[in-house]
């Protein structure tokens, strides 16, 4: 397949409030892969929070001028010497985790998600709002031809984060869980949980969000700040309010567990014992993924077949899709998908 000498995307020019629009249109050159790289050209990619919080400076920009977006469905225009199992014109997924060393401690025990030198796409490497992307093959996934690529990007992040999540929220068969918010990582998590038998209850500002998990077979939708209709065994916090945390806590039975599922959270208030953590109740963090959690998620995926609600978005207008993001505007999941050209410089 042909090769581009040159490509275009958007980088985060500065940090800054998306609606004053961080992103500016780049064109760089394609240069030489490395031997397990693969080029691909990009059909979608889903627009994470996690991209919101690198454009407006939640979190510290590890490279210059980064290309956010790491919910990657491309073709494979070309592959390195040493590549596997890919090959030009298949179709493939780039998603979170980039790299890791590999030999670290918590490499060779199968959580590489805690690898200390891990990189990640859209923060470390350049990622997918653009029209082409290198991917570490040994970090892509191999993607079924079926589905449309606006319904599979979002699988890639917001699906294997939240099949995390829920692995660490301990929730045990036909337990009742608690969703607090409900953007694209926990509309496919409720209907993951669903799909194991839990009965899932979903805690939420939005009215169009209750809605959205009453469509897809939650058992109850309320206001965030509500208690929900009876005790949970396990609870999941989407949305990156630490004040949130004290009222999932409370609504814990005897021995739940939250998991806190985002990168970034604002700050946690003062927590009080007996009220908030006594009668064995744990609070539980979410890093990253690993490999495993992204195949096992994919495999899972595609037995249970999830209502993957997208609003959609031309790649030219990437800045648009974060500012609806930031406001709320977006039920489901933002996907930017390839048009027919780059927007004016």
């Amino acid at each position: 397949m042909d090769v581009p000498p040159v490509t275009w995307g958007w980088v985060v020019e500065r940090t800054a409030p998306a609606a004053e629009r961080p992103l500016r249109r780049v064109e760089r050159p394609i240069g030489p892969l490395g031997p397990h790289d693969l080029l691909l050209a990009v059909r979608a990619c889903g627009v994470c929070r996690t991209d919101l919080h690198l454009a407006e400076g939640d979190l510290a920009p590890r490279v210059p001028r980064c290309t956010p977006g790491h919910e990657i469905v491309g073709r494979v225009l070309a592959v390195g010497p040493e590549v596997r199992g890919f090959a030009p014109g298949g179709r493939a997924g780039a998603a979170w985790l980039a790299g890791t060393c590999g030999g670290c401690r918590y490499c060779r025990a199968g959580r590489e998600n805690l690898c200390p030198r891990s990189r990640y796409t859209g923060w470390d490497v350049h990622g997918g709002y653009a029209a082409h992307a290198v991917a570490d093959a040994r970090f892509a996934y191999a993607l079924p031809e079926g589905p449309a690529d606006e319904e599979l990007a979002p699988l890639l992040c917001a699906g294997i984060i939240g099949y995390r999540a829920l692995e660490r929220a301990a929730l045990p068969p036909g337990g009742r869980l608690g969703v607090y918010g409900f953007g694209a990582s926990a509309h496919l998590t409720a209907q993951l949980a669903i799909a194991r038998g839990a009965v899932v209850h979903v805690l939420t500002r939005g009215e169009a969000a209750r809605r959205l998990a009453l469509d897809l077979g939650a058992a109850s939708a309320g206001d965030a700040r509500d208690a929900p209709p009876e005790p949970l065994d396990s609870a999941i916090l989407f949305a990156p309010v630490g004040d949130l945390v004290p009222v999932a806590l409370e609504a814990l039975d005897r021995g739940g567990t939250l998991a806190v599922a985002g990168i970034h959270l604002t700050d946690i208030p003062a927590l009080t014992y007996r009220r908030h953590l006594f009668q064995e109740r744990t609070l539980r963090s979410v890093t990253a993924n690993t490999r495993a959690d992204g195949r096992a998620y994919l495999a899972e995926a595609a037995r249970h077949r999830p209502v993957v609600h997208v609003r959609p978005y031309p790649m030219s207008r990437a800045g648009d899709a974060l500012a609806d993001l930031a406001t709320g505007r977006v039920t489901g999941a933002a996907v930017l998908v390839a048009d027919d050209g780059p927007p004016p410089m």
